[in-house]
């Protein structure tokens, strides 16, 4: 149940190296009613085999991944440049409604405000309450059939999906004791490293007892007894939510952009007429597997907002931010250390090599690890 939509959400997008996988943690037993005993095999075919396409719920996300604290007033609060970042750090509150893979909606409940996507159909709406805006965008043929990009806060099933298809392979998998998420019974599935070359302890996925819906991922950077990173059901409803809940329309006085999107073919490939709108700095590559991958940037594109290409400027600013000390980029530049060569960005769960020259590698991996991986590049 992969909700591919989110990718077109530029305001609240999450950088590529967080969002493809690469955190970890583990969950925290609990009184739950006996559930069948079923081997860790068992448990990874029930994720597989769920079936469930409706449902409604309340998400809590939680962040202690060692990123800058974001201001809470001023012309930065709240802005789209710097509200990915936003998400990663402290708590959030999040309801989603699914219902098939035509009708989405996600409310990010803020301090005194509220963000909303929400897709219908072919239609994708995008409005902040802070300052009344909204953005518009016709989703294109094919989008359903691309692979999910950055997104907003997660559901655990997106997240857990994405976890065990980079991880299972590389990962011892067990099952800890049972636990009960949202009120429901679940396994505790862990996924633990073979690799010691990693900043990652263990990935632990709360998976529904009845129905294999994953419930909540919990992640943990080695050595650490609380998680980096988590997000959970707090409540949750399995039945199909009312239709009027994907109908949005802009309130009265809000500022609405429409967000022009590229065509594509069937294939999800970018048409000859839309050439000219490719990323002029390249893809991301990805070089190691499992637990020690290293992902390489293209210059200047890991920041909503930065320039498609070309190193940062010559006061080595991170990508993304301006020259005027503002936006999520100098947010982060905050908390960034020189190193030889370039600028790192450390955090629980990842690091962040900025050289010089404007590329850009990540992974939860050591710094010498990047270093090495820059090297050969």
């Amino acid at each position: 149940m992969t909700r591919n939509w989110l990718r077109w959400i530029p305001a609240v997008a999450v950088p590529a190296v967080i969002a493809g996988g690469v955190l970890v943690g583990s969950l925290p037993a609990s009184a739950v009613d006996p559930l069948p005993a079923r081997t860790a095999q068992e448990v990874l075919a029930m994720i597989a085999q769920h079936q469930e396409k409706s449902l409604s719920g309340t998400l809590e996300q939680t962040s202690e991944l060692g990123l800058p604290q974001l201001p809470k007033a001023g012309p930065e609060a709240g802005s789209p440049d710097t509200a990915w970042l936003e998400l990663l750090s402290g708590p959030h509150t999040a309801r989603i409604y699914l219902d098939g893979p035509e009708n989405a909606r996600i409310q990010v409940m803020d301090r005194m405000a509220e963000r909303n996507a929400v897709k219908h159909g072919k239609e994708l709406w995008f409005y902040n309450s802070r300052d009344n805006t909204a953005a518009h965008a016709q989703l294109p043929a094919g989008a359903e059939r691309e692979r999910t990009g950055p997104g907003s806060v997660r559901t655990p099933e997106e997240l857990a999906a994405t976890l065990l298809a980079k991880l299972e392979k590389t990962s011892d998998v067990t099952l800890g004791a049972d636990v009960r998420v949202a009120g429901r019974s679940a396994y505790n599935l862990v996924l633990t490293p073979r690799s010691t070359a990693t900043l990652m302890g263990s990935i632990a996925i709360s998976v529904d007892g009845e129905s294999g819906l994953p419930l909540g991922v919990e992640l943990k950077a080695r050595g650490q007894a609380e998680p980096a990173f988590s997000v959970a059901f707090t409540n949750l409803s399995l039945d199909a939510p009312d239709a009027s809940v994907f109908e949005f329309r802009p309130p009265p006085g809000a500022t609405v952009k429409e967000i022009p999107v590229r065509e594509r073919n069937v294939e999800g490939s970018v048409p000859p007429s839309a050439k000219g709108l490719e990323p002029k700095g390249g893809h991301p590559s990805v070089t190691g597997t499992g637990w020690e991958s290293v992902i390489e940037l293209p210059s200047g594109s890991w920041l909503p907002g930065s320039t498609p290409a070309g190193p940062p400027s010559t006061d080595r600013e991170l990508p993304g931010a301006t020259g005027s000390g503002s936006g999520a980029g100098a947010l982060l530049e905050q908390a960034a250390v020189p190193v030889p060569g370039g600028k790192l960005l450390s955090t629980a769960l990842v690091n962040v090599l900025i050289l010089d020259d404007g590329r850009v590698f990540a992974g939860s991996v050591p710094l010498e690890r990047l270093q090495s991986a820059a090297a050969k590049g």
